[in-house]
């Protein structure tokens, strides 16, 4: 049998013991009784919470409520709202064709940023065409780590390549959120691992930076950081349940 290329990282400092820590906080929130009957307004919610901190990661920072009002004219934050209203009809596709999907998302994403007969369509650079093609080949099967650490991978070499030019980081927020769901880590797509992430602040900086330079450790800083980002993720799930529950 082929090794598992991303076993390794169990075995780097502090990843193993973050991914199990990102589980049960996902399952702490998977277990609260709202979920039980209104998991999709939970979704919903979830999702539109998600957009809001991808795009300001991306630096068009706006109001919750604000953005659910709509009638925002910004076209980062337009496309980050869609792609999170059609994360979940790729969620079947993403572990057999991720590239389609990743394709499909950046049309999403990019669409009013991008001039139209680049949408979708990679660098031709042979170095990102190699990754991406590693890329899918572990998210197709070649690697069964637990679903945050994947997931981390994904976030992280998506955002070092930049395979489009353009909203390549709203482009992995969502395939890192995809790769959570379609792992069965959040199943009902109810956590908010965005929020988490805007949250950390600056350490998302300083992380990615340490992923882009390699090594071991700057590479088990970069899992730690999305593990405690899905925990903060879950956190704002959980708020989004009690909101409900309380009506």
């Amino acid at each position: 049998m082929t090794a598992d290329p991303l076993q390794p990282l169990l075995a780097l400092p502090g990843v193993a013991d973050a991914a199990a820590a990102a589980r049960a906080d996902i399952d702490r929130l998977l277990s609260h009784r709202v979920l039980r009957r209104q998991s999709g307004p939970v979704s919903a919610e979830s999702a539109l919470r998600g957009a809001r901190a991808s795009a300001a990661m991306a630096g068009s920072a706006y109001q919750l409520e604000a953005v659910r009002a709509g009638g925002i004219e910004d076209v980062v934050l337009a496309g980050a709202l869609r792609v999170s209203a059609a994360l979940g009809s790729f969620v079947g596709t993403w572990s057999v064709a991720p590239l389609q999907v990743l394709a499909r998302l950046h049309v999403l994403a990019a669409t009013g940023i991008a001039p139209a007969d680049q949408l979708g369509r990679p660098s031709g650079d042979p170095v990102v065409g190699a990754r991406l093609a590693a890329l899918a080949g572990i998210v197709t099967g070649a690697s069964d780590v637990p679903a945050a650490v994947l997931a981390a991978v994904v976030h992280g070499e998506l955002l070092a390549l930049s395979p489009f030019g353009s909203a390549d980081g709203v482009v992995a927020r969502a395939a890192y959120r995809l790769t959570l769901v379609a792992r069965g880590l959040d199943p009902k797509a109810v956590s908010v691992p965005e929020v988490g992430h805007l949250e950390l602040g600056r350490e998302y900086d300083a992380a990615l930076a340490g992923y882009r330079g390699g090594g071991a450790e700057a590479v088990a800083g970069w899992v730690r950081h999305c593990c405690a980002a899905v925990g903060l993720g879950a956190r704002e799930g959980l708020a989004v349940c009690e909101a409900i529950r309380r009506g």
